[in-house]
């Protein structure tokens, strides 16, 4: 049976990809798309997820919920993959008049289906610490899966953090401590796997919808990734915490317990393991400590490739 999940994106590049993913994997039942604000603000996450979506069109649309206009943001990544995030696509979007905050669209979904459902948090936790401000939650949320942070590496907004810790350090340190069964995926792991320019030749063609949205997404990404960091390929961070979920049998976990900095001039947003011979502290979350960065590869391309 599909497992049911919510994807929690802040559009992005790797968050498309993601949702390309999502959406035609048969694995998943996707009963809601949220979006918050990160690599772009608030407005444009909510339009970037909703433009995808038409754009992909699947045979039953999940719910979508509108990042909130409150939320408050230390960076964004418009430097990377331009103004709209999504590297000038400019896809047609519908307007919409009556939009549902993201977070009372999880909190809605999860009450209908209590234990059962699993949220795939691919940028700053904002969304997800509003959410569980209701006490009764937490508990009804099956699995909480989380892309960010950095165990061992260094970060890739400061040297002490990664992107979405950094966002909104004080959301995502409230859901670490949160008693949701959690999964951390960081970039230590994700960054080992890059795609090369051949991914364009791997990924369906425009006969496809998913082929046709990436056909026009990725060509950007890549002239971003070489032009501001001399890459000769892209990063799918989003892509591979989706994998995660979807095949967690490819990535190896340690239990650990998790904090993330909010206070440090030099370390905000940083995220502290305890990993001391003897800790004091009880493990809070699964954090990922080694990928098959083939067999994760293999299964996004598959993916990609099988959708209609």
């Amino acid at each position: 049976m599909a497992r049911k999940i919510i994807l929690d994106v802040d559009p992005g590049v790797d968050d498309a990809v993601a949702m390309c993913l999502a959406l035609t994997a048969p694995e998943f039942d996707v009963l809601a798309i949220t979006a918050v604000g990160g690599n772009v603000p608030a407005d444009q996450a909510t339009r970037n997820v909703q433009a995808i979506v038409e754009q992909l069109d699947p045979p039953r649309w999940p719910r979508l919920g509108a990042a909130s206009s409150d939320q408050m943001l230390r960076v964004d990544a418009r430097h990377l993959f331009g103004v709209d995030g999504l590297c000038g696509a400019h896809f047609p979007c519908a307007e919409l008049h009556h939009q549902r905050p993201s977070a009372k669209v999880i909190a809605d979904e999860v009450r209908a289906a209590p234990g059962d459902l699993t949220i795939v948090a691919l940028g700053p936790l904002s969304n997800i610490a509003a959410a569980l401000k209701q006490p009764d939650l937490a508990p009804l949320i099956g699995h909480l899966i989380m892309f960010g942070g950095t165990v061992s590496g260094p970060g890739n907004v400061t040297p002490a953090a990664e992107f979405n810790m950094y966002c909104d350090a004080e959301s995502a340190r409230d859901v670490f401590r949160s008693q949701v069964t959690k999964t951390l995926i960081p970039i230590d792991v994700t960054t080992r796997i890059l795609f090369g320019f051949d991914m364009l030749q791997k990924i369906p063609c425009d006969s496809s919808r998913v082929g046709s949205l990436l056909q026009r997404l990725l060509p950007g990404a890549f002239r971003a990734y070489r032009r501001q960091m001399g890459l000769e390929g892209i990063h799918l961070h989003d892509a591979v915490a989706v994998i995660a979920a979807m095949h967690p049998e490819l990535f190896t976990m340690q239990r650990m317990h998790g904090e993330v900095e909010t206070e440090g001039t030099l370390t905000h947003g940083a995220t502290v393991f305890d990993r001391r011979r003897y800790p004091e502290s009880r493990p809070n979350l699964d954090v990922a400590v080694d990928v098959d960065e083939e067999a994760v590869a293999d299964c996004i391309y598959g993916t990609l490739s099988a959708a209609k």
